[in-house]
């Protein structure tokens, strides 16, 4: 009879402890729960800046190649410049009996030439970088798209 008696008054003892154990382990879990969640904004706010780095050499990279473009397709314009110095030159030339092997009109032909080619050359640099920079999107994808798996694991869970 004892015994009836202890394990009737031990259960509600040793029921109680399981509830209070619950209890207890409920905030715990709820700082755990608190610190994944941490990890997991810290990560994707790693990964943001991530992509901003890599958003910024290609646009830093386009934007000089652009800056070079433009130089070469000044010189080019300066070369053309020149070419036309030459040939207003010419307005002025007498060739009453000068035996010379190069005239202004020769230097004129070399100067536009060239300058034509190195106009191309940098109007082309600056057009081919303009392009990959007006193509290229800043987003950073890779971390809106973990964001929005996590919205959508999140309403699966809840």
């Amino acid at each position: 009879m004892a015994e009836a008696e202890r394990g009737l008054t031990g259960s509600p003892a040793a029921s109680a402890q399981p509830m209070q154990a619950d209890i207890e382990s409920l905030p715990a879990l709820f700082g755990r729960l608190g610190d994944e969640v941490m990890k997991l904004v810290d990560t994707k706010l790693n990964l943001i800046k991530v992509e901003l780095k890599e958003d910024a050499s290609v646009y830093a990279r386009n934007s000089a190649m652009m800056v070079v473009g433009g130089v070469v397709a000044t010189v080019g314009l300066a070369l053309i410049l020149v070419a036309v110095a030459c040939f207003v030159s010419l307005l002025f030339d007498n060739d009453a009996g000068t035996a010379t092997r190069y005239t202004p009109k020769s230097y004129g032909w070399g100067f536009a030439i060239t300058g034509l080619v190195i106009a191309a050359i940098g109007g082309v640099l600056a057009f081919v970088a303009k392009n990959r920079m007006a193509s290229y999107n800043p987003a950073p994808t890779a971390s809106l798209e973990e964001i929005r798996k996590d919205k959508q694991w999140l309403k699966n869970e809840i």
